[in-house]
């Protein structure tokens, strides 16, 4: 379990208040950051109720409130600081993510992160203006990135030639360890067809 993000008591005690007055049963908090890795980072918090969070996310079981954490958006939830400052006004709730815009990979990142990062940080940006977006499915023992090419990338018969080959290119010049890239849709490998 990464603690990697702080949530302070103040922001605890006012979030648990705010839970509270939804009145509804076992409702958490749901934290993400939308486009991580990329100037337009913008970091949220959300009520979550029973069932509303994702199968992958992170759960944190804090002493007053449940909090779960996008797993797509944890490198970039590192070091972040989520604050509650009263004042006469009542207080105001703070996010920090330092690292939303950038997240801290380099070389030793782990593979899976470092092509998380090109995706986000590079080829996602590109294609949102055509709903398009790419998402790392897994990476494969001999080191292929298995994606999958979601919104309007899907059943594109142009999707093929045009954005693997661009996807490819962008990930293997970035990550030179990188075997290859394989859409998760292409059953014309049979090599590996024990992932069905």
């Amino acid at each position: 379990m990464s603690q990697s993000i702080q949530i302070t008591d103040s922001a605890q005690d006012y979030l648990a208040e705010l839970l509270e007055k939804q009145n509804v049963e076992g409702i958490a908090v749901r934290i993400f950051i939308t486009q991580p890795g990329t100037p337009y980072a913008e970091t949220c918090l959300a009520y979550s109720r029973p069932g509303e969070e994702e199968p992958s996310d992170e759960k944190l079981a804090l002493d007053k409130i449940t909090v779960f954490l996008d797993k797509n958006s944890l490198p970039f939830l590192d070091d972040a600081v989520v604050d509650f400052n009263a004042d006469r006004m009542g207080g105001q709730l703070t996010i920090k993510a330092p690292n939303a815009k950038m997240p801290k990979v380099n070389a030793d990142s782990p593979l899976e992160d470092r092509v998380n990062y090109v995706l986000y940080s590079e080829i996602n940006p590109g294609l949102a203006a055509h709903g398009g977006e790419i998402k790392l499915m897994h990476l494969t023992d001999d080191s292929v990135a298995v994606l999958a090419f979601g919104g309007g990338c899907q059943g594109c018969a142009a999707v093929d030639l045009t954005l693997k080959e661009g996807v490819e290119k962008t990930l293997l010049e970035r990550i030179p360890e990188l075997a290859g890239i394989r859409d998760i849709t292409d059953h014309t490998d049979t090599s590996q067809a024990y992932y069905r």
